[in-house]
C-alpha cells in the first residue's frame, strides 16, 4: 500500500478519509502492511529459502499458513496475520510472541531520525529492509508527533538540588526572512545527588550571552531547582556573574581545557608544546599554592612574549582555581566541561549533513530526539560516586542534609 499526497487526496475526495477515525484506519492499514511484510521477510530468513522455492537442505520445516493476532497501537487495534512454520519454531521479532501492544514502527522511524537520518534515508532504509514504500508525509507526521512529548519534557518539574551542572551552547543555522542566520542551542547536563546524569533542557536563542543564561537559570528556579552545588562552564564572558545572580551560594569552575586551548591559540606554533608543558604544571599541582608558584614560573618564562595569555589567567583565576578545593575524584569531574561537550559532539553527528534548518521547531525536534538517544546510554552512575558524594556531604553539609536520606 503506497501512501503519498495524491493517494491521500483521492481518499479524501472519495470519502474514505473524512475524520480522525477514518484517518487512523488508514494509518492502521499502513502499519499492518509493513509489519506483515517484515514478518514474512523474517520467516524467509529463518527458513533459509524464498516462498515458492525449494530449500537447499530439506529439514522438513515449511511455511504453514498464518495465525490471527490483534495488537493495540496509538491508532487503535490492528489485526495481524502472523506467518507460521510447520515446526512452530519461528519467533517473529518485530512483534514478539505474547506482545499485545505495537509501537515499534513509529519508534523505529524516530530512532533513525534521532540518529541523523534524513527523510529520504529513512524511506530508502525501510524500502531496503521491509520492501515497503512510506511517504515523506508519513515520516514527518510520525516525527512531528514527538513535539508534544518534547514540550512536556522541556517544562517538566526538576529536582530540588543538583550536585553539578555543566553548561554550554552549540550553534546551528536556520533560514529566517530569506537569510541564513546562526541559532544558539543552549544545553545543560545535571548530575543528581545520587550520581545519575540528566539533560536538564534545550533552549534556543539568536546568540549565546550571559543575559540568556541568566534567563535560563531563573527558569530552573521556577521549575523547582533550589540548590546547585557546583557549576562547570566554558569561558563565556559574564557567565560567573549570571550564575551568582541566580545561585549566589554555588561554586563556579571555569573549564581548564577551554582556557588552555584559548591560551595556546594565541601562541606561535613552535612555542605551543613547551608552553603546554608549563601550563600542565599549573592545573596538575596538588594545591592552589603550588599552582600559583607554577603560574609564577609560567609568567616569568612566557609573560613578556604573551602578556595577553598571562593576563587572561590572572583575570579568571578565581573560577579557574575552584577545583583545587576538592579531592581528586571531584577535581577530575569538574575541571572540564567534557560531559556537555560529549553530548554536543553526539548532537553534531546527528545533524551532520543538515546544513540549514527551516524553523526553530525543526531544530528543537531533532535536538530533543538526539538527547533522548544519548540518554539511553546514561545507565551508570558517575564513576566513584560514593566517594564523591561523601566528600560533597562534608563541603556542603548544610545544603545536602535537607535532601540526603
Amino acid at each position: 500500500m503506497l501512501i503519498n499526497k495524491d493517494e491521500i487526496a483521492k481518499m479524501v475526495m472519495s470519502g474514505e478519509i473524512t475524520d480522525s477515525d477514518s484517518l487512523n484506519a488508514v494509518l492502521r492499514g499502513i502499519i499492518k502492511n509493513v509489519v506483515e511484510t517484515a514478518m514474512k521477510t523474517e520467516l524467509t530468513g529463518f527458513l533459509g529459502y524464498e516462498k515458492n522455492k525449494s530449500p537447499e537442505a530439506d529439514n522438513g520445516n515449511r511455511r504453514n499458513g498464518f495465525t490471527k493476532k490483534e495488537v493495540s497501537s496509538k491508532f487503535g487495534p490492528i489485526e495481524l496475520d502472523v506467518p507460521r512454520d510447520r515446526n512452530a519454531e519461528f519467533l517473529p521479532q518485530i512483534v514478539k510472541k505474547r506482545q499485545k501492544h505495537f509501537d515499534g514502527f513509529e519508534d523505529l522511524i524516530l530512532s533513525m531520525y534521532s540518529k541523523g537520518m534524513s527523510t529520504r534515508d529513512i524511506q530508502d532504509h525501510i524500502k531496503d529492509i521491509y520492501n515497503y514504500e512510506i511517504s515523506a508525509e508519513s515520516i514527518s507526521r510520525i516525527t512531528n508527533a514527538v513535539i508534544e512529548s518534547a514540550s512536556e519534557w522541556q517544562n517538566r518539574p526538576l529536582k530540588p538540588i543538583y550536585s553539578i551542572i555543566f553548561m554550554d551552547a552549540l550553534f546551528l543555522k536556520m533560514r529566517m526572512d530569506g537569510r541564513v542566520r546562526n541559532v544558539a542551542a543552549h544545553m545543560m547536563i545535571g548530575i543528581t545527588i545520587t550520581g545519575e546524569k540528566e539533560c536538564i533542557g534545550i533552549w534556543l536563542s539568536q546568540n549565546e550571552s550571559s543575559k540568556v543564561w541568566l534567563g535560563i537559570l531563573n527558569e530552573l528556579k521556577n521549575r523547582g531547582v533550589n540548590d546547585i552545588l557546583i557549576f562547570a562552564v566554558d569561558g563565556l564572558t559574564g557567565f560567573p556573574e549570571a550564575i551568582r545572580a541566580a545561585y549566589p551560594d554555588s561554586d563556579v569552575q571555569r573549564c581548564i581545557v577551554h582556557q588552555i586551548r584559548n591560551s595556546l591559540s594565541q601562541m606561535s606554533w613552535k612555542d605551543r608544546k613547551p608552553a603546554a608543558q608549563s601550563l600542565r604544571s599549573i592545573y596538575t599541582a596538588p594545591t592552589e599554592e603550588a599552582a600559583l608558584l607554577a603560574f609564577d614560573s609560567f609568567e616569568n618564562e612566557w609573560g613578556k612574549r604573551y602578556p595577553q595569555v598571562v593576563s587572561s589567567w590572572k583575570r579568571n583565576w578565581a573560577e579557574l582555581s575552584t577545583f583545587f578545593r576538592y579531592p581528586d575524584e571531584i577535581r577530575r569531574l569538574i575541571y572540564t566541561t567534557n560531559p556537555i561537550e560529549s553530548l554536543n559532539s553526539r548532537v553534531r553527528k546527528t545533524i551532520k549533513g543538515k546544513n540549514v534548518f527551516p524553523t526553530e521547531a525543526s531544530i528543537f525536534k531533532i535536538l530533543y530526539l538526539a538527547v533522548q538517544e544519548a540518554e539511553k546510554h546514561w545507565t551508570m552512575k558517575v564513576k566513584e560516586w560514593p566517594q564523591i558524594i561523601a566528600q560533597l556531604s562534608i563541603y556542603y553539609e548544610e545544603k545536602l542534609q535537607k535532601y540526603l536520606p
